[in-house]
């Protein structure tokens, strides 16, 4: 199960948003094509639209037909419409600043030399977030506990990566491990990555897990049902604050007053030392179609107003830990995420 593969002369890309009911694949034959899939969410998940980018990078690259004087033009073209596609994972920018540096080392070879290099890099891109994911993993699985009950938000497994996850990483690196693990997952509105996504990929794994309602969350806390609270990251500021799905905001104070760790799992290529805290982290309003209809199924009128940020902003005071290919990251954040990064 791949939510993204190369294919030597497009990107094929699993369409998300049909899930679970058709594994509908769309082939991908130029940049943008790929940057109309980011925005669309058909491939979605901040390793997986960075990815996602430097193939769709290399695709423009690959098509061009133009003369070697207009190359660098065109390329500045291919890159304001990528990283205008979705405003908040910072993976999607880090991805494309590494494409872009290659093609600058390279610029003075012949085109064709140069269309390879950044096929090759886009390829190395996707190779290091499998590697990573499977250490994420590894060291996630280190603070889940005999017969822990987790609760997860959104969607972050293969479908969110290349193929093994990052939260999800971390809960399915638990279960091979053998322990005896059972996973709640919020549905997550509004466009049910949890219902639709995450339980379609447990299902696969048949790994023990029970659906709820976002709102449920709490309650379960209450009962003292939940363990510990794994969620994803699409940005994390110096200060450790963490951008993620709209609702982790919520979990994150729920498990806080119920006393439960709540830790956030991500490649360290999502933290992002240029920002200081969350609040200049920009966070993405999506249209309000996706609240007032779903599976083109309306709602509500057209006239009803919507606010619908697609992410929150977690303050670090709440995150226990951060779960890296490094290791995990404990606060203080603003020392120890510097730390990390220049090791």
């Amino acid at each position: 199960m791949r939510a993204l593969e190369w294919q030597g002369d497009c990107l094929t890309i699993l369409d998300q948003t049909k899930l679970p009911f058709a594994e509908n694949y769309r082939r991908c034959q130029t940049y943008l094509e790929v940057a109309e899939a980011i925005k669309k969410m058909e491939v979605r998940g901040a390793p997986a639209i960075g990815i996602a980018a430097a193939y769709g990078y290399a695709l423009g690259a690959l098509k061009y037909k133009g003369s070697k004087d207009d190359f660098l033009k065109h390329m500045a073209e291919v890159m304001d419409v990528l990283k205008n596609t979705r405003p908040t994972a910072v993976n999607l920018f880090w991805a494309l600043r590494k494409m872009e540096d290659k093609l600058r080392e390279n610029q003075n070879l012949e085109l064709d030399q140069i269309k390879e290099i950044l096929v090759a890099e886009a390829d190395k891109i996707a190779e290091d977030d499998r590697r990573i994911n499977r250490l994420i993993g590894q060291y996630g699985n280190t603070i889940v506990p005999e017969n822990a009950r987790i609760l997860t938000h959104c969607n972050t497994g293969a479908l969110a990566t290349v193929e093994y996850g990052t939260a999800l990483g971390v809960i399915r690196a638990a279960y091979e491990s053998g322990k005896n693990i059972h996973v709640f997952v919020d549905e997550t509105r509004p466009f049910f990555q949890g219902a639709r996504l995450t339980s379609w990929e447990l299902l696969q794994e048949q790994i023990p897990h029970t659906l709820i309602t976002d709102s449920t969350a709490g309650y379960l806390m209450q009962q003292g049902k939940v363990d510990l609270v794994i969620v994803g990251a699409d940005r994390i500021a110096a200060n450790g604050d963490t951008a993620n799905k709209i609702g982790t905001y919520s979990l994150a104070v729920l498990a806080s007053v119920h006393g439960i760790p709540f830790y956030v799992a991500a490649p360290t290529t999502t933290i992002d030392l240029k920002i200081s805290s969350g609040d200049e982290i920009p966070v993405e309003e999506r249209d309000g179609s996706e609240i007032r209809t779903f599976m083109n199924v309306k709602l509500v009128s057209d006239e009803v107003p919507v606010y619908n940020p697609a992410f929150d902003i977690t303050p670090a005071k709440y995150i226990t830990g951060i779960i890296t290919e490094k290791g995990i990251i404990s606060p203080s954040y603003s020392i120890n995420l510097v730390k990390v990064l220049v090791k």
